[in-house]
């Protein structure tokens, strides 16, 4: 087993993912990319390994060879993508993917490092959820999912507490350097501009804004937070009321 200790996150080859991997990277802890192409980073202490997420066995496997090989200390589950519809056309063959995505893997990689964790009364769980979440047209099988990501880090932080691992979620609102947010909204466009104007803070998110946030709560001195969700929104998921 390599003893130094790592984090794994899925989903970090680009936008937050890479972000999240970076920042760690910098920090000097190791880290597992599990995505379905590498990190495009050089660095001694990065592992990438190439799995789809959505294959529920390989993931299963991948997860049991990396806990057996390293010892993880987080897991970062960030690997998502949208499936947009109108509830009209939603296909329910999205919403079995994006369940086996956001929520299977999250189940499986977890039960994979927490012996590890509990061995060691030390692990940090975030995952990945979106501000969508509370609601967003278009997102039916998206926030359905991402939501129950909220509900089952709640239920995992009651259940593991007491092991000393905490386990939260990290909600970004618009995050304009991803794949995700130009698939639907390109970034120099005038609904990307009214999108900014939209928002409190009144800019639209960076990867390294949710991937500042994620750093912190897995560390050391987060230990007395669990079974929350930070949204990293600029204010996107306050109401307003015009007077």
């Amino acid at each position: 087993m390599d003893n130094h200790q790592h984090i794994v996150v899925t989903g970090g080859s680009t936008g937050i993912g890479a972000a999240i991997c970076a920042q760690f990277l910098e920090k000097g802890v190791g880290v597992i990319n599990l995505a379905r192409r590498p990190l495009e980073l050089k660095h001694p202490a990065l592992t990438n390994i190439t799995i789809d997420l959505s294959d529920r066995e390989a993931t299963r496997r991948v997860a049991a060879k990396i806990a057996d090989r390293f010892e993880i200390t987080g897991l970062v589950h960030n690997a998502g993508l949208i499936r947009a519809d109108l509830v009209e056309a939603v296909d329910l063959a999205d919403l079995d993917y994006l369940t086996q995505v956001h929520l299977g893997a999250a189940i499986s990689l977890t039960q994979a490092v927490l012996p590890g964790m509990k061995a060691r009364h030390f692990g940090r769980i975030i995952l990945i959820t979106s501000r969508a979440a509370l609601g967003l047209q278009t997102r039916t099988s998206y926030s359905a999912t991402k939501a129950g990501m909220m509900a089952m880090a709640r239920t995992w932080a009651l259940e593991l507490g007491g092991d000393g691992i905490t386990v939260n979620t990290v909600a970004p609102g618009p995050i304009a350097d991803t794949e995700m947010f130009t698939s639907v909204t390109p970034v120099d466009s005038p609904k990307a501009d009214a999108l900014a104007a939209s928002i409190p803070v009144k800019r639209l998110g960076r990867s390294s804004d949710v991937a500042a946030a994620v750093t912190f709560l897995a560390g050391a001195d987060a230990g007395f937070i669990t079974g929350q969700t930070l949204m990293v929104c600029g204010g996107a998921s306050l109401g307003s009321l015009a007077l």
